[in-house]
This record gives C-alpha cells, structure tokens and sequence, in this order.
C-alpha cells in the first residue's frame, strides 16, 4: 500500500477534489479520517444545529465504510465545536447516538471560532480491520 491510500465515500469525491484534500488515508493499519462536518451534498452547512451533528456521523459513517470500517473500529475522536459553552449539551445528545457501547474511544474536544459556517466538526482515527489493512 502506498503511504497515501485515499478513501472516498460514494458521491462526494469532486467536493474533496474541489477543496483538495482527501476525505481519509489508509496508512499502517489505520484509517486517518479528516473532520467531518454537517455538509450537504452540495456543501453547504445544514442549518439546525442536532441535525447538522447527525449529518456530520452520516458523512464520517459514509468514509468509514468506504473503509470497510465502523464506529466500532474508531480509536480516538477529536470534536471542534462553535461556542461549546452553550452547545455542548444538545451535541452530545446527539453523539450518544452514534458512539455505541463501552469502551469508548479518546476524545479530545476543542472549542472553536470558526468552522467555515459550521458549528461542529468530528474527526477520527480508526483501527483498519486486518483485511483492509494492507
């Protein structure tokens, strides 16, 4: 495997290729996912702030099976979010839905200005099953 096995989910490679960045790399057993925010197909954010969450999970889910992996296979998580003070409630609502059971991965959350008109984004590190591990 090269040192840069890119991943792309379905549908979304000319918005990665647009913008220049990969979605994810495959690299020594690991999948490195970039963060993942509430986008629509064109881009653009998702405006109500729980559904733009759910989004954010859908697209990571999306690229995480493009890897042939799932939540389950996620080690550690950084979040950025907009204003966490007042926002961190209703976010995490949301994030028990996606985490699954114990254990859980890392996290590291990180409050943020800015985020390109978004107010939450999610990136992880997976684990790579050993079948897609190269």
């Amino acid at each position: 495997m090269s040192a840069r096995d890119a991943v792309f989910p379905a549908g979304r490679q000319a918005l990665y290729e647009k913008n220049r960045y990969s979605p994810a790399i495959r690299s020594n057993g690991f999948l490195f996912v970039s963060g993942q925010v509430g986008s629509r197909p064109d881009g653009s954010p998702e405006p109500e702030l729980e559904a733009q969450v759910r989004l954010a999970f859908e697209n990571l889910n999306a690229i995480l099976s493009a890897a042939g992996c799932t939540f389950r296979d996620v080690v550690d998580v950084t979040l950025f979010i907009v204003d966490p003070a007042s926002k961190l409630e209703p976010i995490w609502k949301v994030v028990g839905e996606y985490w699954g059971d114990a254990p859980h991965p890392t996290l590291t959350g990180v409050g943020v200005t800015w985020l390109y008109g978004f107010e939450f984004e999610i990136k992880v590190i997976a684990k790579l099953p050993e079948t897609s591990a190269g």
